[in-house]
């Protein structure tokens, strides 16, 4: 799926979030440590190369909310936007930590003049963020900010799943309605 609002193309697709060819930078669900973990971390840590964890080391730890960026080493990426989301039922408010997290990434790529950023489901895989409330979040903020940003033209949510990719495109039909290309 695909939109435009704003001056903003929004995609929707089910993919490999260290496989973004064409995108300048990809978003990192990361640990507060920005180090190796499980699902997108340890994609985007696998695809760049041991160099990243290099980077990131003097980086941690991070706050839930708060994005820090790096070089995208072995990605096909200029950059790696690392984001902490919460950890749903710990960190709170958990809704206004994950949405500080979207938008401090896209600050991230603001600040770096990147046309084009992709981002995972954050908070939603190990840290148990309820699918539907998260996409709606997401999907809000990338909403609101498109009218303020001056150098991303593209946002890409890339999903793990179909089932995720679903719920993303259900949320953002919604939140849009008509507009849908």
């Amino acid at each position: 799926m695909q939109i435009s609002y704003a001056d903003t193309t929004i995609e929707v697709v089910t993919g490999d979030i260290a496989r973004q060819d064409g995108v300048d930078a990809v978003v990192n669900a990361a640990n507060a440590q920005l180090q190796v973990g499980g699902g997108v971390a340890g994609a985007i840590h696998r695809g760049a190369g041991p160099e990243l964890a290099r980077e990131t080391r003097p980086l941690a730890p991070i706050q839930p909310g708060e994005a820090v960026t790096t070089d995208a080493y072995d990605l096909p990426n200029d950059h790696v936007i690392h984001v902490l989301g919460p950890v749903y039922g710990r960190d709170e408010p958990s809704a206004e930590l994950l949405r500080a997290g979207y938008e401090n990434a896209l600050q991230e790529a603001e600040e770096r003049e990147d046309a084009s950023v992709a981002f995972p489901a954050i908070s939603t895989g190990a840290f148990g963020f309820p699918l539907e409330p998260a996409a709606r979040i997401a999907m809000q903020t990338v909403l609101d900010r498109a009218p303020h940003l001056s150098s991303v033209s593209r946002v890409r949510f890339v999903l793990f799943d179909d089932e995720t990719r679903k719920v993303h495109e259900a949320v953002l039909q919604d939140l849009v309605g008509e507009r849908i290309e």
